[in-house]
């Protein structure tokens, strides 16, 4: 167990440090490919390192800390397992190989909004034909291989943009770390179709998508609160430092108090996925209403404690409220995963 914390340790340190480093441009992909992250949770036959869900929300977490503009949790946390998930063949390992060494950005169909894409595989004369839509896919944009998971037929239909009838528009987003897109297929030429040999694979993948913004959130709160807690020491009113006050204290012990109960529940969370659990989706559900509601409050109120530098582009608090609104918003509102919650105990 002690070996497996200091691990995590070492990888935290790791990524803390190369992601610092990009200080609001796009992380490089051939940088993260040489860090092996792509492979992490790839099987060793595919070159990848063989680790669990528990590694890679260690790095979710800072990538969230870093406010990184980077595809990384999409591939890392939902490609990745998607294609694991599927019945192997030939293009299937391929695709696996190339992912992991870096010369493909696979991106999974989830739409992030309020409904679920609504794509139908049909027969054409040439082979499989793909039509439907979603609204709201991040990391589109960046993709060159999107990967569109059909629940209906437990199945998962690869397509390469810039194929015919294939649509990808993007969607502007006030968060600037992030990018999303659109995608609609009108009989769309699919590139492979791979089945799922266990039905409920397609559901769990949600649930994976729900926890990996649960971990970004809970990484970009405990960024504000380190940031916090830094400035308040220093910043000095009447001869004091503004930390020595009552008020602040307070306010920054309930930052504090936030941040732990949204690690106890999205640790609870990622526990459920590595283990496989019956609660994964009531887990998830937990870590994602509680920890992304908490991530906004926290940098509201580390923008308050700031004062008016807080309000200057120079903090870069700003960056991390716009991405915390906007995972507050994602694969289900804190409202609807409550809801959820709420009917299960009726």
């Amino acid at each position: 167990m002690t070996d497996f914390a200091e691990f995590h340790d070492e990888l935290r340190a790791l990524a803390r440090d190369l992601l610092a480093k990009s200080a609001g441009e796009p992380v490089p992909w051939a940088t993260i490919t040489e860090a092996g992250w792509p492979g992490l949770a790839a099987p060793s036959e595919f070159d990848g390192a063989g680790a669990t869900f528990a590694e890679v929300a260690v790095l979710l977490g800072e990538v969230g800390r870093a406010a990184a503009v980077t595809a990384l949790p999409t591939v890392l946390a939902l490609s990745v397992p998607a294609l694991a998930e599927v019945a192997a063949d030939d293009l299937r390992d391929t695709i696996f190989r190339e992912t992991v060494a870096g010369r493909a950005v696979p991106v999974l169909v989830l739409d992030a909004g309020d409904t679920d894409p609504a794509f139908v595989l049909e027969s054409g004369p040439a082979g499989s034909v793909l039509t439907g839509s979603a609204a709201f896919v991040l990391d589109a944009p960046v993709a060159d291989l999107l990967l569109v998971p059909i629940r209906a037929s437990d199945a998962l239909v690869a397509m390469v943009p810039g194929t015919t009838g294939l649509t990808i528009t993007s969607t502007p987003l006030v968060d600037a770390t992030r990018s999303a897109a659109a995608v609609t297929a009108d009989r769309v030429a699919v590139h492979a179709v791979w089945r799922f040999p266990d039905h409920k694979a397609p559901e769990t993948l949600r649930a994976r998508a729900a926890v990996a913004v649960a971990c970004d959130s809970l990484g970009s709160a405990e960024a504000m609160l380190a940031a916090t807690v830094a400035y308040v020491r220093v910043r000095e009113q009447f001869g004091r430092p503004v930390g020595s006050f009552q008020a602040v204290k307070h306010a920054c012990a309930d930052m504090l108090v936030q941040v732990t109960v949204a690690r106890h529940l999205v640790a609870a969370a990622v526990q459920a996925i590595t283990e496989g659990s019956a609660e994964v989706t009531f887990a998830a559900a937990r870590a994602k209403s509680y920890t992304t509601t908490a991530a906004v409050r926290v940098a509201g109120a580390a923008l308050q404690l700031h004062g008016g530098f807080g309000y200057t582009w120079d903090s870069g608090i700003h960056v991390h409220l716009k991405r915390a609104t906007l995972n507050r918003a994602l694969f289900g509102t804190p409202s609807e995963h409550r809801r959820m919650l709420a009917a299960r105990y009726r």
